[in-house]
């Protein structure tokens, strides 16, 4: 049988130079048939990076050829990095004029021309991100272009004049790519959508998820689906195959404007120790292999969260009803049932299908009010259920003990909250408050993410892990840096070098310092980004041997992938080779197209964030407010107001009663003749200046 693994095999073992089609087939003795399959599978190697198609027609694996496979992310100023596909390979540099044209998300093959620098050029784009830009409508008298907003396109597109629509010049616009660069042809496109400038909040954020082509609507195929699967898959089938929980006191804990509930936890005593359960939504039995609702979940990867909106990755009568665990009403769910001693440690862990019922919808804000609190009207209202939430407490503060105590990175980096009036304008931008409960619930879900995948991994089985390689050598130098000058700890760290096992200890040092907040998040760039992969190299951040994603399936599309093959194996025990290498196929795409939706979605996320900011801030043009320093660099500084969670920027040009200069080892803007200085975490009374709504930026002045 002619499939990837054999082809691998071949091309390690074998092949001792690029061949041709016929001299594969030929050396492998395939009949014509089989000849048609290694076609076939010549094809996926190609589209996912593992071979290369030279100039003369033959193949070759990626890695005998100096080549390797990964997605590239551009800089603004037009290079970029090739984030390698295979774990735990460092980035390769691709300086702007090798990029070969390719934009953020793209999947490239990019051949190494100096390992000692890792850098290299773009030799072929694989998959392209992005099919649409927008950007700004540039007339002149001899041709019209597109000029992209965003840093994922480093170049303009010229746009014919068939291809204009009813644009005109210093429209915003989306584009179509209809050429994409290369060495022999520029760019070009048509206009699909001339974007009016959007006259309030509401209208910018549609203008952003047209921005980044986020689907409004689901295809009538997953919509009627939905509809119709409540009555067609009757749970009560399914019942003699589930374990009865709904005797236990179950209950959820949610943000305040959750509509999603996708997992449930219970607790109790058990000898010495602890008996947690954690109950996943049971997506995968509404939401089989194949399916018009899994089609689209896989293309959107991941539901995107607004502040006036979600955006899911299923219809709401599953995300919303079906699968979400309310209170008071039977569901079905998959469950991990763990055994924790005294002090915290996993004695034994069990897997099932189960039918819960909710006792109560509960927030982050009452749990801690109960908690920390010891709200009396709280009390009295979930009297019930208090020794519950005690046992919680006692086994998150064990948990959570255990691991930072092997090295896991505490990062407690504030986010910003949009209170939204009526209207849908910003009424107030706040730091969220996360509190005692977040870290119960987090906590837990870690429980039971590492749980399955130990035990996916121990059986050999192939799956979906979440990893998180450690950071590039190279940066650990750069980080050093920034953070020596800001902290005693960090000087006397960089005389002996900074590691990767140090970041525990380094942010336990800066804890309730003003650095804090700017040295969690120098660190925080400077880590790679965590991602989805069937190779497990085990989540830097975490300092998790085995990770996966497996609590929230209605939201994240590799939860769901989880949740199958666990189900799989717990039906037959195990599965067979041909099954075991269909999953391994399949497991790779499903990473690399989970991971970037992944990024799309924060990207777009932030860039509302951003607009919300502005529409908040633009009357207030001449106001005076008090905020502090959190970032200096040789451009001015950045600001954050007290009152409210918003960033902003002071241009140096702007510091006008002396001449700054940054101070780059001291980590200050110095002022010449007076010595005036500025540092991080300095108090300020700053104005606002101006609000550039374009650019989505705030400029203040002292």
């Amino acid at each position: 049988m002619i499939n990837k693994e054999t082809l691998s095999t071949f091309f390690k073992e074998q092949a001792r130079r690029p061949l041709s089609f016929r001299e594969i087939s030929e050396q492998l003795g395939l009949s014509r048939p089989e000849a048609r399959s290694l076609k076939r599978v010549l094809r996926e190697m190609l589209h996912e990076g593992e071979i290369v198609l030279n100039r003369r027609g033959m193949y070759g694996p990626s890695g005998d050829m100096n080549l390797i496979a990964g997605y590239f992310e551009a800089h603004r100023d037009g290079y970029g990095f090739v984030i390698c596909d295979k774990p735990g390979e460092r980035d390769i540099f691709v300086p702007s004029s090798m990029t070969l044209g390719a934009m953020s998300g793209d999947r490239v093959i990019v051949r190494v021309e100096q390992w000692k620098k890792r850098s290299g050029r773009i030799i072929r784009i694989l998959e392209r991100a992005f099919t649409r830009i927008v950007g700004t409508f540039d007339e002149t008298k001899t041709a019209a272009y597109v000029r992209p907003r965003s840093k994922n396109a480093s170049f303009s597109l010229y746009i014919s004049v068939k291809d204009r629509d009813k644009a005109r010049h210093g429209d915003t616009v989306i584009a179509e790519i209809i050429d994409y660069p290369s060495d022999r042809r520029s760019p070009s496109g048509r206009i699909v959508k001339v974007l009016e400038q959007p006259g309030d909040p509401k209208a910018e954020v549609e203008m952003i998820i047209d921005e980044y082509n986020l689907p409004r609507r689901f295809p009538k195929a997953a919509t009627d689906e939905a509809k119709l699967i409540g009555a067609r898959m009757n749970p009560v089938e399914d019942l003699p195959k589930r374990k009865d929980l709904r005797s236990l006191p179950t209950v959820t804990i949610d943000g305040e404007r959750a509509k999603d509930f996708d997992d449930a936890v219970s607790i109790s005593h058990s000898g010495e120790g602890y008996k947690l359960w954690v109950h996943i939504a049971d997506v995968g039995f509404y939401v089989p292999w194949g399916s018009a609702l899994d089609i689209e979940a896989r293309k959107r990867g991941t539901s995107t969260y607004l502040p006036d909106r979600v955006i899911p990755m299923l219809p709401k009568e599953l995300s919303e009803d079906l699968c979400s665990l309310r209170p008071a009403v039977e569901r079905l769910a998959f469950t991990v049932e763990m055994d924790y001693d005294s002090n915290g440690g996993r004695t034994g862990v069990k897997f099932y299908p189960s039918l819960i019922k909710s006792d109560a919808r509960m927030t982050y804000t009452s749990v801690r009010k109960i908690l920390i609190d010891h709200d009396p009207d709280e009390l009295k209202k979930y009297v019930s259920l208090l020794r519950e939430f005690e046992l919680m407490q006692e086994l998150c503060n064990l948990l959570r003990q255990s691991r930072l105590a092997r090295g896991s990175l505490d990062f407690d980096l504030p986010e910003p909250e949009i209170i939204l009036d009526l209207q849908g304008n910003p009424e107030a931008i706040i730091r969220s408050e996360r509190n005692f409960a977040h870290m119960v619930i987090e906590e837990f879900m870690i429980a039971a993410n590492e749980a399955v995948a130990e035990h996916l991994e121990r059986l050999g089985i192939p799956s979906l892990y979440r990893i998180h390689e450690e950071p590039d050598p190279m940066k650990l130098e750069d980080i050093m840096k920034v953070i020596g000058p800001l902290r005693d700890h960090g000087r006397k760290q960089g005389k002996k070098g900074l590691k990767p096992k140090d970041f525990g200890s380094l942010l336990a040092s800066i804890k309730g310092t003003p650095e804090e907040e700017v040295i969690n998040y120098i660190i925080l760039r400077s880590l790679k980004q965590a991602r989805y992969s069937p190779v497990n190299v085990g989540h830097f951040g975490l300092a998790s041997e085995s990770y996966t994603h497996f609590t929230s399936p209605i939201r994240r599309y590799p939860d769901l992938v989880v949740h199958r093959i666990l189900r799989e194996v717990l039906i037959r025990k195990r599965l067979s080779d041909t099954r075991n290498k269909e999953l391994a196929s399949s497991l790779a795409d499903i990473g690399f197209t989970s991971s970037r939706r992944e990024r799309l979605s924060d990207e777009a996320e932030k860039k509302v964030i951003d607009a919300m900011r502005v529409w908040f801030m633009k009357e207030r043009v001449g106001e005076e407010f008090q905020g502090k320093v959190v970032g200096i660099t040789p451009f001015g500084l950045r600001v954050r107001l007290d009152d409210y969670y918003v960033d902003g920027f002071i241009h140096v040009s702007y510091l006008s009663d002396d001449f700054y200069q940054f101070d780059d080892r001291a980590m200050k803007m110095v002022g010449r003749n007076s010595h005036r200085s500025f540092r991080i975490g300095q108090s300020l009374t700053l104005r606002v200046d101006k609000v550039d709504m374009v650019e989505r930026e705030i400029l203040f002045g002292l």
